[in-house]
């Protein structure tokens, strides 16, 4: 049955138009485990369904909404079960969590991906390995990344779109993978400037990957060396070889800009200066050399005078320490914990952060040295983020709004062209914002998606996205009715708006996800 714009509108999913959104009969996703690759395959349900019973999005929900990108079927009654704060616990720790589908899928179909240092040296230390013997310091120089110049440039986004959608459906490590979407923008790089098209690969898989969840300041560090953020702010061709050469600004600018301090931090065009200076010298080899893609330190190239950072004199003669001296100061600085916390809070408690929520994050992020669990554990506890009115307030972003669709619906999906040109429609595609501040969190940057989200939600439940596959009939049936459906997507019990709206919809799972309730978190 069609929805009608005034059907739309009456369920207060905003001015846009309507389309068609049959509920189309799909194979058995949630039972066919067939192949876990090769073509999609949704992940089992659990053996007992239980919906959401409260009027309002309670805790669970609440938790579920803004810690994960979207509560799959089951997920409810779960975290209920353990308590939120098990619940949390739980994410803070994801390496202890068994991520097997995920894994599996991950590994299979994006080898490239992979760190070849698993593969090129099975056995570690072990003498006997015949690449150890011929190249013993092989994995140091450059091993782990200039594989990746071996495959087309276009090859390697697609799949690291594709892998970063589909660890976002499949993964039970769900707040590591909300924090790895915080950390890219965060420290946003371009993948079409220059080698960045090859190394951004390793950028996601050993610096955002590696560090979510850890110390900011191992994840600064990391970032810093990156062979790609040296190609991407030409921190590879900050050199000061002779007296005359002028340092390259660019890479310390957005460091203390966008990394550490924020805009209004407190440093001046001085401490740029003197940060760009105490980062001369570093640079990666390009692809015509060997090793390409490691990354060096040229004592040659480096300004080794004293220099003054932030009200902080730092001697001559560190050479390379520099760096971390740098580091040091800036990760320190009361700015920072503050930079950081309003970002933090803006991502899950509003788009105006509270001040009090940003005080107390901002105050555990100094205490714990940049601990990121430690920091995150205590703004989830403030009152701002356990209130009552900041729950279903967030509007999602596309990425967002279009994994957590996949997730209730229990989605079968290869996360191909197909899905992804929906993404790509919305703006928010991943790995393609140019410039080095991410993309932005405010709901007003994503208002104008409406149509594309409501274009999105009834080819999902028609089955009209190519390789991406739902069964709305068994889902219904597993949940036991339109009334528990309803529930699992929205989070709470339909109003009497909501109802009225999906049964002239003629129970139109597509009405569903355009509902202002679903579109927000």
């Amino acid at each position: 049955m069609s929805v009608t714009r005034r059907q739309f509108i009456g369920a207060g999913a905003g001015a846009v138009v309507a389309a068609g959104g049959g509920c189309g009969q799909a194979r058995d996703a949630t039972t066919d485990l067939r192949r876990w690759w090769g073509k999609p395959t949704a992940p089992p349900l659990p053996g007992a369904l239980t919906a959401p019973a409260g009027v309002e999005i309670d805790a669970v929900s609440h938790v579920l909404n803004r810690l994960t990108f979207g509560a799959r079927p089951g997920d409810h009654r779960r975290v209920a079960a353990m308590g939120v704060d098990a619940f949390i616990e739980e994410q803070l720790a994801p390496r202890k969590l068994n991520d097997w589908q995920c894994d599996r899928v991950i590994r299979h179909e994006f080898d490239r991906l992979a760190d070849p240092e698993s593969s090129l040296f099975p056995r570690r230390g072990d003498a006997s390995d015949p690449l150890q013997q011929l190249f013993p310091a092989l994995k140091d120089k450059g091993a782990r990344v200039g594989h990746l110049y071996e495959y087309k440039d276009k090859l390697l986004l697609e799949d690291l779109t594709r892998a970063t959608v589909l660890r976002a459906v499949l993964s039970e490590r769900q707040l590591h993978e909300v924090m790895v979407q915080f950390w890219t923008d965060h420290f946003n790089i371009d993948p079409s400037k220059a080698e960045a098209r090859w190394l951004k690969a390793a950028d996601d898989r050993d610096v955002i990957r590696a560090h979510a969840l850890g110390n900011f300041r191992e994840l600064l560090r990391a970032s810093a060396v990156s062979p790609a953020m040296l190609w991407y702010l030409d921190g590879r061709v900050n050199r000061r070889g002779k007296p005359e050469d002028k340092p390259n600004e660019n890479y310390a600018r957005e460091l203390l800009e966008l990394h550490t301090l924020g805009v209004h931090g407190g440093y001046t065009q001085q401490d740029v200066m003197e940060v760009a200076r105490c980062l001369t010298g570093w640079t990666v080899r390009d692809r015509k050399k060997f090793f390409r893609g490691r990354v060096e330190f040229q004592a040659g190239q480096h300004d080794d005078g004293p220099k003054h950072v932030l009200g902080t004199e730092i001697p001559g003669g560190l050479g390379a320490r520099d760096l971390d001296r740098v580091l040091e100061i800036v990760v320190a600085h009361p700015s920072t914990a503050r930079h950081l916390a309003e970002k933090l809070c803006r991502r899950f408690i509003a788009d105006e952060p509270p001040a009090a929520a940003v005080g107390a994050t901002a105050t555990a992020f100094s205490a714990s040295g940049g601990d990121l669990p430690a920091t995150l554990r205590t703004l989830w506890a403030t009152p701002e983020f356990r209130a009552t009115e900041t729950r279903g307030a967030k509007f999602k972003r596309p990425f967002h709004l279009v994994v957590s669709a996949l997730r209730v619906t229990n989605a079968a999906t290869d996360a191909a062209r197909p899905l992804i040109e929906y993404l790509v429609r919305m703006g928010h595609a991943p790995f393609r914002y140019a410039t080095p501040d991410g993309y932005p969190e405010q709901a007003t940057h994503w208002q104008n998606t409406l149509l594309w989200r409501w274009n999105f939600a009834t080819a999902l439940a028609a089955n009209r996205i190519k390789g991406t596959q739902i069964a709305p009939e068994l889902l219904r049936e597993r949940l036991g009715g339109d009334e528990a459906l309803m529930a699992t997507v929205l989070g709470r019990l339909p109003d009497e708006a909501e109802r009225k709206a999906y049964r002239e919809a003629g129970s139109d799972l597509a009405l569903l996800l355009a509902l202002p309730a679903f579109q927000r978190c």
